[in-house]
């Protein structure tokens, strides 16, 4: 692939969409009390990831896009403690698909960042 000249075409991008998508398909069937106690901080939490990414992409020096892709790696951190306390209190039944694509979101975050990193 040549230059990436698009946040979309970032595909750690592409898939902390997925995982968002993922969060807020899941967060649905939640009780309603939940709306705005767990529902809300772990769709805040999903969307900060790729929304920080975006954010980093668009910054010019390396120091400023690891701040950003740092704070993604946090906010994708406190995502998956959501969905273990989901699971734990019996609002989804698996958290398979949910670590699956967290999983990849981690990695190409972290080889990002490693990458970045390097060029220092």
């Amino acid at each position: 692939m040549g230059k990436i000249l698009h946040f979309q075409q970032l595909e750690v991008w592409q898939e902390a969409h997925k995982l968002t998508l993922l969060v807020y398909k899941i967060t649905k069937a939640f009780p309603g009390e939940e709306k705005f106690g767990l529902v809300s901080q772990m769709r805040r939490a999903a969307v900060s990831i790729p929304a920080n990414i975006v954010e980093g992409f668009k910054r010019r020096s390396p120091r400023d896009k690891l701040r950003f892709y740092n704070i993604a790696e946090g906010s994708f951190e406190e995502v998956k403690y959501f969905f273990i306390l989901s699971k734990d209190l019996n609002y989804i039944a698996s958290t398979d698909e949910l670590i699956t694509q967290a999983e990849a979101v981690g990695r190409l975050l972290n080889g990002l960042i490693t990458s970045i990193e390097r060029r220092q």
